[in-house]
């Protein structure tokens, strides 16, 4: 059993001395009247990393502490700015298989060992309101860190966290840092106690620095790669705790690299990457199933309830939830049992690979601009071909699939053209917001190809069952009405994506 919680803090360094006399006269903030004193604790904890500091290197950290109110076993993952989620678990002897699941794209499989012991005694002062409400928890810990590895070396040192309650303004530890500054206490340069006790017990990895000029192509395509691996990583506990729409942007990080990796073949070599396509073309399919579930009840449920009554003939709404449960059980199993197998394990180890060994090649030491505009016009130049052929087809079937095809040569577009943004500016903007626009229209004349499908399905089951099929042969009807709609609207959508302004913007 986990419980979760979002915790915004940040932390300062303080004089060594004991006496806490340079604290500020924090009841004057505004939204404090008063600072009340709490008793102090003796804080103990063990920090479990992998040998060679995965969870850390993620900016994550797993903790089993004895001691304070919050005893158990923590996992805290960033979250944007001064938050993280922490996730607790009860004490256990061992790392509870919960938080191990949860770590699991951090620390591919790899075994958690004890790295760092950390001892604090803290005192600790609320900040409440004019009711009692408590604002802000503000604690003064004495650390004593003990690396657990290095021979047991030992490093101390005092820290001030200031802690956000729970519905509490975050305007107030700016109010809050603004006090101290005034006394000379500046913020600490380390993210987390155990950031600082890794640097100062020297089990910390030594920080290198890559080779690559950062105006030239190969600095460019792996920051994007990065950025989209992080994602990835970053998203697979949301995932298997069914965070809103976590699936779908897992994804798209899965497409966004797959993408990337084919578009700058140029600048990263094809006999390592292409391995790596396939294995997430293999990952985007089996989030899909879900993915494609999501979308589809959402759409469903949406074109029920806007018929009038008199038009909903028959147990419709139950029909729909029942094929809904069938569909949407299965494919999330199918998404934790992706996310349990050795091919995924392995496919974060060669993604963790490329960018520690990243397989450059010439191109990748060339002006970023020349090299990623060139792949950009080439992903365009596809889609151009594929455009043309697509609409020059008979509505139907062939033609259904061919702007499907046209949709994903989009996709590729963009995100080549996000990857080179930085190094293009204002052309590869300008293109990516065209061509996304483009991408919307094929994209929801997809949605109704697979939305008549699975209505067709529908109003057989319902006949089968004696039931009335009117209902299913109107939405029906109305989905293809809007295919065609978006048939029609695709002409100057398109005109706008291919205009010279756009098509020789590139070019310069």
């Amino acid at each position: 059993m986990v419980q979760s919680m979002r915790e915004t803090e940040r932390k300062y360094e303080v004089p060594s001395s004991a006496d806490t006399s340079w604290l500020p006269e924090l009841d004057r903030v505004d939204g404090v009247s008063a600072v009340v004193d709490r008793s102090p604790e003796e804080l103990d904890a063990v920090y479990y990393d992998t040998e060679d500091l995965r969870l850390s290197g993620s900016s994550a950290t797993l903790r089993r502490r004895t001691g304070g109110a919050d005893a158990g076993w923590h996992l805290k993952l960033p979250l944007p700015g001064d938050s993280r989620e922490e996730i607790r678990s009860p004490l256990t002897d061992t790392v509870p298989d919960a938080l191990l699941d949860l770590a699991t794209s951090r620390t591919r499989g790899a075994e958690l060992t004890p790295v760092v012991r950390i001892r604090s005694t803290r005192e600790v002062r609320h900040l409440v309101d004019a009711d009692g409400a408590l604002r802000a928890e503000l604690c003064v810990d004495s650390v004593l860190a003990e690396s657990l590895r290095d021979r047991g070396r030992r490093t101390t040192w005092n820290e001030v966290e200031v802690e956000l309650a729970e519905g509490a303004d975050p305007a107030l530890l700016d109010a809050v840092e603004k006090k101290l500054r005034k006394k000379g206490i500046a913020r600490s340069q380390s993210p987390s106690k155990l950031a600082r006790a890794l640097d100062e017990t020297a089990v910390a990895p030594a920080r290198t620095s890559g080779d690559l000029d950062p105006d030239q192509a190969g600095a460019h395509v792996l920051a994007y790669v990065r950025e989209q691996v992080r994602s990835l990583v970053a998203l697979d506990p949301a995932v298997r705790r069914e965070r809103p729409d976590s699936v779908h942007k897992m994804r798209v990080a899965c497409r966004r690299l797959r993408s990337c990796l084919r578009s700058y073949r140029s600048v990263l070599d094809r006999d390592a990457t292409d391995a790596i396509r396939r294995e997430l073309q293999w990952l985007a399919g089996e989030l899909g199933a879900e993915r494609d579930q999501e979308v589809l009840m959402e759409r469903l449920g949406k074109s029920i309830g806007a018929l009038p009554k008199e038009l909903v003939l028959g147990p419709v709404a139950a029909r729909l939830r029942v094929w809904n449960v069938v569909h949407s059980t299965e494919s999330r199993r199918r998404t934790l049992d992706a996310l349990g197998t050795r091919r995924y394990l392995a496919l974060l180890d060669s993604l963790a690979a490329l960018l520690e060994r990243p397989p450059l090649r010439t191109k990748a030491g060339k002006d970023a601009d020349q090299v990623m505009a060139k792949a950009v016009r080439k992903e365009y130049e596809r889609l151009t071909g594929l455009m043309t052929d697509a609409v020059e087809l008979s509505p139907g079937p062939a033609r259904d699939v061919a702007l499907h095809e046209a949709r994903k040569a989009a996709k590729k577009v963009r995100y080549a053209a996000e990857a080179a943004r930085p190094a293009l500016g204002k052309p590869a903007e300008r293109l990516g917001k065209r061509v996304k626009a483009v991408q919307k229209v094929l994209g929801d004349h997809q949605d109704s190809v697979v939305a008549r499908g699975a209505l067709r399905d529908l109003a057989v089951a319902a006949q089968t069952a004696g039931e009335a099929g009117f209902t299913w042969g109107l939405l029906y009807g109305t989905e293809q009405a809007r295919a065609d709609t978006r048939e029609r609207e695709l002409p100057p959508v398109w005109e706008r994506a291919s205009a010279p302004e756009v098509r020789d913007s590139l070019h310069r």
